[in-house]
């Protein structure tokens, strides 16, 4: 064969190489970035982990880059400051900006969580349990305004319990060393999120006996938000993004707890699988997963409910002006 024709067969068969290689970073750069800042690392978010994991952002577009932020404080902080462009937390923080006075207020425009995500757990195993066991003991609480501990204050004052006279309240401990600081000895009751729950049951340290999420009813938990501004400038992304969203919430109302917990795992790489179903199980089947991105008044008007019985509502917000569903019922209708 000549020089030239082997010349030529090479080159054929470096074509479809390179041919692929160039889509790739074709598609590469078609996706748009979007910097996600999320409250915590919970199990608790389950529909976001998938949304990751089975491509859905992709799909739509969008290269997100996920932040644990840790804290409410530092989550808004990181926003407000221009470190993200989206953060998903808790809605009452979307109501302390505004009322502390903003031309550039936080809007949310996507539900993930629709009930609080703690359950109260006993030192001591409890076989009846019953809300006035707590009178007279040491409660260990979540910290002081945010939506953990207005939900349990809440729930506590629903049975006749007043937090700050009827038991003794701890609440200056900081959200990260509250399950150490029982696992110590503090406290006859704690409030906490999973997989600790369940992790501390399974070692005999713990006994969930009640859940808040079940107690509080209905409440925009956790939602993603975004500037005003940032909105205003990037509907598509909003759009695409609440979009990929609705897809991971419909996808885990439809899948087994089984399936969720396999293609979430590698987001908990220090939890056991059977602890993460569990986990996921607790939450589907007392309807913590929203199966919509919708934040509907009724829920809206509860958050404040909460927020204004625990003495930290600033003032009444309409729905309509932090909230803004037109992308999430858009994707919904398509």
């Amino acid at each position: 064969m000549k020089k030239w024709a082997v010349w030529l067969c090479s080159l054929l068969l470096l074509l479809p190489l390179v041919a692929c290689g160039n889509d790739a970073d074709q598609k590469e750069k078609t996706l748009t970035k979007v910097r996600l800042a999320e409250v915590t690392r919970s199990i608790f978010y389950a529909p976001q982990y998938v949304a990751l994991a089975k491509g859905f952002f992709e799909e739509e577009g969008l290269d997100v880059e996920l932040t644990t932020t840790w804290g409410g404080d530092k989550t808004m902080t990181t926003l407000l400051s221009g470190g993200a462009d989206i953060a998903l937390v808790g809605s009452e923080t979307s109501i302390y900006v505004y009322a502390q006075g903003t031309n550039d207020p936080v809007i949310n425009f996507a539900q993930l969580t629709q009930t609080d995500g703690t359950f109260l757990v006993s030192r001591k195993k409890i076989d009846n349990f019953t809300w006035e066991m707590l009178k007279g003991s040491t409660f260990l609480g979540q910290r002081k305004g945010g939506m953990p501990q207005m939900v349990g204050e809440f729930v506590l004052k629903q049975h006749g319990i007043d937090p700050h006279q009827d038991l003794k309240l701890i609440q200056n401990v900081d959200f990260a060393n509250i399950a150490n600081a029982f696992a110590s000895g503090t406290g006859d009751f704690v409030q906490l999120f999973e997989p600790t729950a369940s992790i501390f049951e399974q070692e005999g340290k713990g006994y969930i006996i009640a859940s808040f999420g079940t107690e509080s009813g209905r409440v925009p938990y956790t939602t993603y938000m975004a500037k005003q501004s940032y909105m205003n400038k990037n509907k598509d992304i909003i759009e695409k993004f609440t979009r990929a969203i609705y897809k991971a919430q419909q996808w885990v109302e439809s899948h087994s707890t089984a399936e969720i917990a396999k293609v979430i795992q590698p987001y908990f790489e220090d939890t056991e699988l059977d602890i993460i179903e569990t986990v996921v199980d607790r939450y589907k089947s007392q309807g913590s997963y929203a199966t919509d991105p919708i934040l509907d008044e009724e829920e809206w008007n509860n958050l404040q409910n909460i927020m204004d019985e625990a003495g930290e509502l600033p003032k009444r917000i309409d729905l309509d002006t932090l909230v803004d569903s037109s992308f999430a019922k858009k994707v919904m209708n398509d």
